[in-house]
């Protein structure tokens, strides 16, 4: 039996784990700040339902064979706890989180050799009544190696796509391409519809564009029709859908902007890239709001 451990049962993360926990190979754990008695998917062929352990306090766990760490990105140091109970030196971790420092962030924590970063690409968002709804399937790519052969059997069972690649670095750009594209839509606090608005279109191209040349010096093979494959992929989602930055923005919640447009303005920066767009969204969609100015309240003058 393969124990796994999913640390931040998110959307992406309760994902990840109700399909694992379909699996009799696997023994799956829930770690959050508070307990759930289930776990309810709506995926693209129907209902899937578990019930895994859940604990709740760092104190009660014990190292497993892989941990799968899907806290949002500025959650890592107070969720860290778990790693030093969960993680002995045969444990891999797995890092599903947004951007492109999967591996940096999690180095203070756990020995290089044991992480094993994730590029997430899976619609999925939590619903009012508790359950999440699962728009596709969705992908996950890990670096070929012995570690990403491992992390892609540990999913052999389930109907996510996992793959590994040789070009890590590509493929995280890539995806880091069209999550800083998703800050245009926060910054308006609009769901994926606003994309067929031209005007709007042609900023998200231009994002893209933007975040292309910091790609590419890193040493990314980024197409050159990326912008436009970007739009597209946006107008095809349901008018209404709202990725995580959309809809942690939409609810008054802190936002991962940080990890998505400030990590193209400090690549950018390192490369003497400048990036005003990225710069903006990153201020922008990451301003805290003026209390006591709901905006339901706001009034204009002449």
């Amino acid at each position: 039996m393969t124990t796994v451990a999913v640390v931040g049962p998110g959307a992406i993360g309760s994902t990840i784990a109700a399909w694992l926990a379909q699996d009799d190979r696997l023994e799956v754990t829930i770690c959050t700040r508070s307990h759930r008695d289930s776990l309810r998917i709506d995926t693209p062929t129907g209902r899937i339902a578990a019930s895994p352990a859940v604990l709740t306090v760092a104190d009660d766990a014990s190292p497993v064979d892989w941990v799968l760490f899907a806290v949002k990105t500025y959650d890592v140091q107070s969720a860290s706890g778990w790693l030093g109970r969960l993680v002995s030196p045969q444990t891999r971790v797995a890092v599903l989180q947004n951007g492109v420092e999967h591996v940096a962030r999690l180095r203070p924590y756990v020995p290089e050799q044991q992480i094993v970063p994730v590029i997430v690409d899976i619609p999925a968002q939590r619903m009012p009544d508790g359950a999440v709804r699962q728009a596709t399937m969705g992908t996950l790519v890990v670096p070929h190696g012995l570690a990403g052969e491992a992390f892609v059997d540990l999913f052999s069972a389930t109907p996510i796509e996992v793959s590994t690649t040789d070009d890590f670095v590509s493929t995280a750009w890539t995806k880091l391409c069209l999550n800083a594209a998703g800050a245009v839509g926060a910054l308006l606090k609009q769901p994926a519809g606003i994309a067929h608005q031209e005007p709007v279109a042609e900023m998200i191209r231009q994002v893209v564009a933007e975040t292309m040349l910091v790609g590419r010096a890193e040493g990314a093979v980024l197409s050159d029709d990326l912008p436009e494959l970007v739009v597209t992929r946006t107008r095809e989602n349901p008018p209404l859908f709202a990725n995580s930055i959309v809809a942690d923005r939409i609810a008054g919640r802190r936002t991962e902007v940080e990890a998505r447009n400030g990590a193209v303005v400090c690549a950018g920066a390192a490369h003497g890239i400048p990036t005003p767009l990225n710069a903006m969204l990153t201020a922008l969609v990451g301003a805290d709001p003026v209390p006591g100015f709901p905006e339901e309240e706001r009034t204009t003058t002449a």
